[in-house]
Formats: C-alpha cells, structure tokens, sequence
C-alpha cells in the first residue's frame, strides 16, 4: 500500500475575520470542512500572481477572484486579437485591439470588485521579474512560450515559493505544482528547453477552446488547495488531460540530485531561441511583409514557400503560395524543384510566425539554396492587410 502523501502546511496564514457580507457570499466555502472560515480567510489574505490573461488565464483569474482571493496580480503584455476569442473567455468582441490585462481586470471585477485585482502591463524579463513577482504567495504560470516558463520557475526558485504550472495543446493538457523547497521544480521536468521551433505554438498546431476551461480550472483548484493547506497538491506530479479520450493520467517527478542550482537569472529568450552553435550555424536572412510587398510587384521573379502543415492552409495564404511542408523543404523532389527557381529568381519562405521558416531557410542555405524567410510569418502579412486567398490556390508537394 502506497503511504499518504505528507500534508503540507497551508501557504497563507487566516487574515482578518469575515464580515456579515463576506460569510454569505462565500457560506458555500465555510460549509466545506477542509476550507471553512478559517480557509476563506487564508484565501482573503492571499496574494497571487497570473501570467497570462489568455487561454489558462482567464478560468484562473475568473474562479480565483470569486474564490475571493484578496490580492491577485495579472502580468500580460499582449492585446486581444479576434483569434483569441474563441478560448480566453475574459475577453469580448469590443476588447479586440485592447490590453489583455485591461480587459481581464475589468471582467473579474465585475465578479467580486472587492478582490484587489491589479493590471501588469509588461514582458517579464530577467531585468525585472524578480521585483514584479516578490511579494507574492504563489505564481500561476499560464503563458505559452519555453522562455518564460523557464524564468517564471527561476524566479520561484529565488523567492522561495510555489508556482502552478499547465500547458495545453490541441486536446490535450498538463498541470503541475513546482516548489524547489518542497519538492520538484521546472527544470526537473524540463531539464533543457527543446530545439527552437521543434514544439509548435497553440497558434501553429491550435487547441481546442475548452481544454483551456479544463486546464485552467485545475491550476486555480492547486492554488486553492496550497493556500487552504488541505488535500494533496500536483508537487511532485504532473497531471495529464486528454479531452478526446476523456481521460487523466499521473506522473511522478522527482528532483533531480545531480541539478545545477538556480542562483540567478540569465537571457531566457537566447537560451531557449539560439541555434546550436557550429561551423555549420548559418544566420537566417528575412524580409518584413511590406518589404516582400514591394518584391511581388516588381519584376523579379519570386518563389513564395509556405512551410506550414497543409492543415494550415485553412486559415489562408499569401498568393501564389507553393506548400512544402517543413518537413519536406530538404528532400530530393523539393530541392530540384526549389534549386530551379532560386536559378531564375528569389526565394522567401513563411509560416505561421517565422520560427519554422527560420529553420527552413537555415537548412536551404546550407544546401547551397539561397532564401530570405518572412519576419512574423502570415501573421505578419495579414496584419499589414496583405492579399490572403484560399486553400485551393496552392500549389503542393506535400
């Protein structure tokens, strides 16, 4: 038989008794004999810390801020686009061009104004993360890039306290708790960050919008679970979603002795973005969108490559498009057909935010075929009002 997981202490220490209002409002938390009085005031006293006012955020931010989390800060530099409606569920129609974290304070708000819910309009960096975040209980990590995960953690390591981590992707999710005092932490997971484009975004590979619920409910349960004190929280596992089977799993992490300790802060956006260094490390020339604007209606002939998945394609393509997957870009087929037009002309390669066609133009060049990849990929180009036609107009060698 398996020994019951030590219980561990509760995170916040009770704040002040509970009002008349504040016992109605949350009477069904006092009811729960794990929570109580006594556990709506730890939550009334605690601070915690979101980033990200999207996807993960917005369950996050909405459940913790009726749980009556007293102090709850949201870090995000992003404004809403119209692609993010369809799973940050903080966010509305006329938020589209605002600050997410504007347009997510002014949402919870309306949950529970007595919540102080503060907006931190900013890019955390190894300059300033440390002083963003001290002062905070805990950290919810809700962001979708390998650079932040990797500082957030860092910082948590520093400061000494707990940060709930979970990611989604397509139909799938994960949650954790990481506290190096305690247990294990992000690098355990994660020792090294993978080669730069080799794990696609939400916004290459896309999620389905409610996992997003799913995920993100999990994360703010942990956060409740670590200020209450009661239950066992995911320290030292990692819990699995997989929506379309209906299913959870659990993994057991365990610290890792031969780590190296976190003793400061460095580039996270070099340490996880940098090609491997080596004689054969090519830097990889781009064009912005109005730049490959101008080139199309010159009279030099230029080759558009779309290295995105043809599953893509739905979302459209910039005319005259022809789709090699990346994958693909380097095989024999590809590089005849490839070779011929650099002879004739330029090449310029996309995807969907440039990371993979970075990658592609790297592996041409070291083949002796010169390409320019396109800075920001079709975001870009749709962004600067660039002509977008169907999926039927590519032509494909997939």
């Amino acid at each position: 038989m398996t020994p019951a997981a030590p219980r561990i202490p509760p995170l916040v220490e009770p704040g002040p008794p509970l009002s008349r209002a504040e016992l109605d409002r949350y009477s069904r938390h006092v009811l729960l004999p794990d929570v109580g009085a006594v556990g709506q005031r730890r939550l009334r006293a605690a601070r915690v810390a979101v980033i990200g006012a999207g996807g993960l955020g917005s369950p996050i931010l909405t459940y913790l801020t009726a749980a009556g989390v007293g102090t709850i800060g949201v870090v995000d530099f992003d404004v809403v686009e119209e692609s993010n409606l369809q799973r940050q569920t903080v966010h509305g129609v006329e938020d589209v061009g605002r600050a997410k974290v504007e347009s997510a304070v002014a949402a919870v708000r309306r949950i529970d104004p007595t919540v102080d819910i503060r907006a931190i309009p900013v890019r955390l960096t190894a300059d300033n993360a440390l002083s963003v975040l001290s002062g905070y209980d805990l950290v919810l990590d809700g962001t979708d890039n390998f650079a932040t995960r990797y500082l957030v953690n860092d910082v948590c390591v520093l400061l000494g306290i707990p940060c709930v981590w979970g990611s989604v992707f397509r139909f799938e999710g994960q949650v954790s708790v990481f506290w190096a005092a305690r247990g294990p932490q992000y690098r355990d997971l994660f020792p090294t960050p993978p080669p730069p484009g080799s794990v696609p975004s939400c916004g290459e590979g896309g999620v389905l919008g409610v996992v997003c619920a799913v995920v993100g409910s999990l994360m703010a349960t942990e956060a409740v679970k670590l200020i209450c004190g009661v239950g066992e929280p995911l320290l030292g596992r990692v819990l699995t979603y997989d929506a379309l089977r209906a299913g959870f799993r659990t993994l057991t992490v365990r610290p890792d002795p031969a780590a190296v300790p976190v003793t400061g802060l460095v580039d996270y956006d070099q340490w996880c973005g940098s090609p491997a260094a080596g004689p054969e490390a090519v830097e990889a020339a781009e064009l912005s969108a109005a730049e490959l604007d101008i080139l199309r209606s010159g009279s030099e002939v230029i080759t558009v490559v779309d290295v995105r998945e043809p599953s893509e394609h739905h979302l459209g393509l910039i005319p005259g498009s022809l789709g090699i997957p990346l994958a693909r870009v380097t095989d024999e087929d590809s590089l005849a057909v490839l070779r011929a037009a650099a002879d004739s002309g330029r090449i310029v390669v996309y995807c969907a935010s440039g990371v993979r066609s970075a990658r592609a133009v790297v592996a041409l060049t070291d083949r002796g075929v010169p390409a320019a990849g396109l800075t920001g990929g079709f975001t870009a180009w749709t962004r600067s009002g660039g002509a977008v036609v169907g999926p039927d107009a590519v032509a494909t060698r997939a």
